[in-house]
């Protein structure tokens, strides 16, 4: 589940055969970053994922 830090994060899911394409965007800076997944993780997973590399991309660019 997602913590408050991350109420303003947007997540895109796009299914392309067995995999999982799962984009996070921040609105606030407009940095978009992807992952691929398998289609049978939970979308919770997914999610946590994407917000994950999300987070280190937004310290990266600090």
């Amino acid at each position: 589940m997602p913590d408050s830090a991350d109420k303003d994060v947007l997540i895109e899911f796009v299914r392309i055969g067995n995999s999982v394409k799962v984009s996070a965007i921040d609105p606030a800076t407009g940095i978009e970053v992807s992952i691929v997944g398998p289609s049978n993780m939970s979308e919770a997973q997914l999610s946590s994922n994407a917000i994950a590399k999300l987070r280190y991309v937004l310290a990266k660019n600090k």
